[in-house]
Order: C-alpha cells, then sequence, then structure tokens
C-alpha cells in the first residue's frame, strides 16, 4: 500500500525539496526510485523494498532541512560501514544542481563544479561519471527519467568486449563478474577417509571394530581418498596489451576460486596466482584476503610492470627455480591468461613450458585474442604457446567466462 503524500506548509517549497520533489508535484516516488539506481550502480545493495522504505522514511520524518532528509534516507537505504561515504557524496551531489535530479541516471550528470574537501571516492565517482556523449537538453517538461537497466542492455553487456566498455560500464562488469560461480571438478587428494571398498585396507579400524566384537574380526575396514577440489596456478598477463582485461580477471579469479561447492560443502580451494609482464609478480597474499576490493587495492602495489612488456619465458624460469614446491604433484590445472604477445626467444619459451607440462596435470590457454573470427596463432610466442596448451578458451566477455566452469568439468575428465 503507498504511503500518503507528505505535507509541507503552503508556500514556495525549500530550495533542496524542489530539487528532488515533492507529493505535490508527483515527483517524489519516481525521484526516490531514481536515486536509489544511482545508489545501486555505485554498488550499494538497494533493492525496490529498501526504496519504498525510503519513501515511508520520507512520509514519516517529513523533513524540512537538508540535513534531516539526508538522516532520513540514510537510516534505510546504507547498512554496511562502507557504504556511508558512498551515500553522503551521492546525496550531496543528487541535490546539488536543480536539474541533476531529473538528469542523474538518464545522462548520469558531471562532475561537480565546486572543489571537493577531499579525494572522490571511486565508486561515487564512476556511478556520477558520464557514460553516454551529452545530448541536446530537451525543453521543459519534455524529459523522460528511465534509466534502468533494461533486459537487452545486460544481454548487451554479457556479449560485450571487455576492451570496448565504456568507464561505467566497466565498473559494471567488474561487479557482475564477482558473481559468477567457478565449480571447480574434483580429484582425489593426499588424504584417505573410512568407507567405501577400494584395495587399501584400514587395519587401525578394522583391529578397533574387533576390539569391540571380543577381538573376533568380522569384517575388514577400507580407506579411499578424500575427494578435493582441482588445484590451480593462475599465470596472468599484466602486460598493456591486457590492461583492460587484468583488474576483471583479477576479480573473477578472486571470487570464483577462492571456494567451490564439492558434495554440498563450500570447501577452500588450493591455488596459487602470479602475474607476469617483463617480470613474475607473487599476488598470493593480496589473494589471501576475502574481500575483492582489498585484494585489488593490496596487489596494484605489487604490479611494477603493470601495462608493459610480456617476457613468459623469463617469468616460467623464476617459476621454476622460486615456486616449483607450490605444484601439487601431477594434479595441478593451470590458468595462463594471455594473449601469446611474448618477446622472450621462442626456444627458452619451449624448453620452460616443457618443464611446467611434467609437473602439472593440464595447462589450459585463456586468450582474450579469440574474439577475432579467424584468430590464428601466428606470433612466435603464440605459436609455442599453443602448441603445449591442452586447450584454449576465450575470456574476453561475460558470457565466456560463464562457460569456463563447463569446459573445466569437461577438460578434468580427459
Amino acid at each position: 500500500m503507498n504511503p500518503e503524500p507528505a505535507s509541507y506548509p503552503p508556500g514556495p517549497l525549500p530550495h533542496w525539496v524542489s530539487q528532488l520533489g515533492d507529493a505535490r508535484r508527483g515527483k517524489l516516488a519516481g525521484n526516490l526510485a531514481a536515486f536509489g539506481r544511482a545508489l545501486r550502480r555505485a554498488g550499494l545493495p538497494v533493492d525496490s523494498a529498501r526504496i519504498a522504505l525510503a519513501q515511508q522514511a520520507w512520509v514519516l520524518t517529513q523533513p524540512e532541512t537538508r540535513a534531516e532528509a539526508a538522516a532520513a534516507l540514510e537510516c534505510v537505504l546504507v547498512n554496511r560501514p562502507q557504504d556511508i561515504g558512498v551515500f553522503r557524496e551521492m546525496f550531496a551531489a543528487f541535490f546539488r544542481d536543480p536539474e541533476l535530479a531529473q538528469q542523474l541516471l538518464a545522462r548520469m550528470a558531471p562532475q561537480p563544479s565546486r572543489p571537493r574537501r577531499e579525494a572522490p571516492r571511486p565508486r561515487a565517482q564512476a556511478a556520477l561519471a558520464a557514460t553516454r556523449p551529452p545530448l541536446p537538453k530537451p525543453a521543459a517538461g519534455d524529459l523522460e527519467l528511465d534509466a534502468a537497466m533494461t533486459a537487452s542492455a545486460l544481454q548487451r553487456l554479457k556479449h560485450a568486449d571487455f576492451n570496448q566498455l565504456g568507464a561505467s560500464e566497466y565498473h559494471l562488469i567488474e561487479q557482475l563478474v564477482r558473481q559468477i560461480p567457478l565449480s571447480l571438478p574434483a580429484v582425489p587428494s593426499r588424504r584417505f577417509r573410512i568407507g567405501g571398498r577400494s584395495r587399501h585396507l584400514h587395519w587401525q579400524a578394522s583391529l578397533r571394530a574387533a576390539g569391540a566384537r571380543g577381538g573376533e574380526l568380522i569384517a575388514l575396514r577400507h580407506r579411499r581418498r578424500r575427494p578435493a577440489p582441482l588445484p590451480l596456478l593462475v599465470l596472468l598477463d599484466v602486460s598493456g596489451s591486457m590492461e583492460r582485461y587484468a583488474r576483471i580477471l583479477l576479480a573473477f579469479l578472486h571470487a570464483a576460486t577462492r571456494r567451490t561447492v564439492l558434495r554440498g560443502r563450500l570447501q577452500p580451494v588450493h591455488r596459487r596466482v602470479y602475474a607476469f609482464g617483463t617480470g613474475l609478480t607473487d599476488l598470493n597474499p593480496a589473494f589471501r584476503l576475502a574481500d575483492t576490493d582489498a585484494m585489488l587495492l593490496q596487489a596494484a602495489p605489487l604490479l611494477h610492470d603493470f601495462a608493459g612488456g610480456t617476457r613468459l619465458a623469463a617469468s616460467l624460469a623464476t617459476l621454476r627455480r622460486q615456486h616449483a614446491h607450490h605444484l601439487v604433484g601431477r594434479r595441478t590445472l593451470v590458468l595462463l591468461i594471455s594473449d601469446g604477445l611474448d618477446t622472450d626467444d621462442p626456444a627458452q619459451l619451449d624448453h620452460e613450458l616443457q618443464w611446467l607440462k611434467r609437473h602439472v596435470r593440464q595447462l589450459l590457454w585463456l586468450n582474450p585474442l579469440l574474439r577475432f573470427e579467424g584468430y590464428a596463432p601466428l606470433a612466435r610466442g603464440a605459436a609455442v604457446l599453443h602448441a603445449h596448451a591442452d586447450a584454449m578458451l576465450a575470456v574476453h566477455n561475460v558470457s565466456r567466462l560463464q562457460a569456463l566452469a563447463s569446459a573445466l568439468a569437461a577438460l578434468a575428465k580427459q
């Protein structure tokens, strides 16, 4: 049931109220919904239920000052401490320009002209950044406020190349890829459990059962290897040609490979993540953090060669000398994410890839250049990598990342 409209004293409305609209002008519900969508685009978990609560809070409090309105909306639209600063910046931007309430979601208003006292937060800045070229300003009364993300727009973004996204689309895709599940196949681990029938006898359990029956050995207990998620070794190219893919893939890998569902339960994944450009960078300290934003913040200063050249052979040599003990027998699956534009000696690259193939289960090459129809690995480094890879998949858009899980399951059965 819709709440009763807010009532204000007769006469002209306060300046900040007229910007948002009230019940007398029929704009309150629509503009509060627009403000909620702007917050959702900035990363706040605002749904239709919270927007309805915001309308009720506005009606019940009947705010007379800007501070009262901000406090009433903040109570129902913000539930995480890290979102308070983003909400306040969005609220201030929403009421700064008299025309901003009508244009915020339709054109995503430009940056405020007055200087800020503190640096804007990235999430608020991205949500307020212009996403489309400005169109001619329509006449008063002709402007339609409807910037909701339609199903067709989402479908287009699912198939859009990461390298061709605008600023706001890039931010939205980065949030979407964190929700893509990646169910890794199970493989036998080194640890055993009691149960089932196998060729391995569990003598301790058998003798304990015999002791409970007066020393009579009635049945033999067996043991079998515990299933565990497939161990992963991720090698991510952060060179200049992979710059637009690196951040999105880091966010995807952090969220998708942290835990996986195995036998109906969440289990941690044994993963090792390294970035390579002109050298090898260990990203495992950053990947131990639970929050993806915190991981990206800690990983950024570690990548000294970000957007530089590509020396895959030298990076694999560093992996062989310093981190070979992280490879779990021959059960590790390697995800090598690169466009294959390597500048090292092909003979050296061939030598290092031969060593890597001897110590892992399979090598899967994830190549963004597969977005081009008729692509062939003609570059020297790409040709060597193609010769050693067990399979090659595309990872240039959201739909390809969603198909990666089924591809891994099929590859593990080989």
